[in-house]
């Protein structure tokens, strides 16, 4: 009985080389077919036609290329596009492509499904499944660049890891997809212009400082208090406030990137001034920028959006006390795209059967 096949993309550069070294090809083989498949994105070894016919049958042989393919597109009436992604083996997770005046942003998921179970998180009602590897991630980030192209004729110039799953739990294959999206063989994209939306795992945060990553980091706070945290956030009990302020600061100081902190402000629950209070005291322990998110409800949620004028009561009070605060109006509700909505509703259908 034949083994099978290995996802090519699964393979560094040095056991690529080995391969061809066993078949007896050149080691430059191993370049070339990198470039096809980060660079030009083939999904096939047949598209590769530098390659001898006898080097590609070798390919097809040993290898397979697990394309992840758009399964179906909403387009929402602010111009944001949903995308559902469906993987090689059927499941199928959600990215979104933010259009603005000076940007396009795309918004990728890390696994299928999520295991931390935030209260105001439609993601957080579908069990983990598993995490997506770092080729799952890059052909995300591919497919909605040429949704911009498409639908924009503009280029993609920021990525946020913000969407389906936490990154930090999938660590190693997060930072490699970065390491594939950034390098010159791949997207060529700066770092800088990518951000990793964390609920906050605290020796992660740690760990990223040690190994002075390039990214931007952004922590959902969302609560300034243990108590409040802790009631809408489980993970919280594990990764308390001073914890994450301990590790933010190891982050700024070995980086040198300030965080942005995600506070989505929820009716009668974190919208008053004591809570402004608290977030400011907390930014003062551990310097950084605040973006307040307005709260996209999800079927039977619990919580409810906070008014307008509640918003910018907050935010105004903020600014006085010298915390620099974006109020980011939601985009893409209306196709449940917005922050907190994704949660593909074939794959609830399909857990829950």
């Amino acid at each position: 009985m034949s083994s099978p096949k290995r996802n090519i993309r699964s393979l560094s550069t040095e056991e690529l080389i080995e391969f061809f070294k066993e078949i007896n090809q050149p080691k430059f083989r191993a370049s070339q077919v990198e470039q096809w498949l980060w660079q030009k994105h083939a999904k096939t070894f047949d598209l590769m036609t530098n390659l001898p016919v006898e080097t590609r049958a070798a390919l097809e042989e040993h290898f397979t290329v697990h394309a992840v393919e758009i399964a179906e597109e909403q387009v929402s009436s602010d111009g944001t596009i949903k995308c559902a992604f469906k993987l090689h083996e059927g499941k199928v997770v959600e990215g979104v492509l933010i259009p603005a005046n000076d940007r396009m942003t795309a918004c990728i998921s890390s696994q299928v499904g999520c295991s931390l179970a935030c209260k105001f998180c439609a993601t957080g009602r579908l069990k983990r499944m598993r995490n997506l590897e770092p080729d799952e991630i890059f052909d995300q980030v591919v497919a909605i660049k040429d949704v911009a192209r498409r639908h924009y004729d503009k280029p993609l110039t920021n990525i946020v890891y913000m969407g389906m799953g936490e990154p930090l739990l999938n660590y190693k294959n997060v930072v490699t997809s970065i390491d594939r999206i950034s390098a010159d063989f791949g997207l060529g994209m700066s770092p800088k212009r990518i951000t990793l939306s964390t609920a906050g795992i605290s020796k992660m945060i740690h760990r990223m400082g040690d190994e002075k990553v390039k990214f931007r980091l952004a922590l959902s706070l969302h609560a300034a208090n243990d108590e409040k945290r802790s009631k809408i956030m489980p993970i919280n009990e594990q990764n308390s406030l001073d914890s994450l302020i301990d590790s933010m600061n190891h982050f700024y100081h070995a980086t040198g990137n300030r965080v942005t902190y995600e506070y989505i402000i929820f009716k009668d629950f974190n919208d008053s001034i004591e809570d402004a209070d608290e977030l400011a005291a907390f930014v003062r322990k551990a310097p950084g920028r605040v973006n307040i998110i307005e709260y996209n409800p999800i079927d039977d949620g619990e919580f409810e959006q906070a008014s307008p004028e509640k918003v910018d009561a907050f935010a105004a009070h903020l600014e006085r006390k010298r915390v620099i605060v974006n109020i980011r109006r939601s985009r893409g509700k209306d196709i449940d795209a917005a922050c907190g909505q994704l949660a593909n509703k074939n794959e609830i259908a399909t857990s829950a059967a």
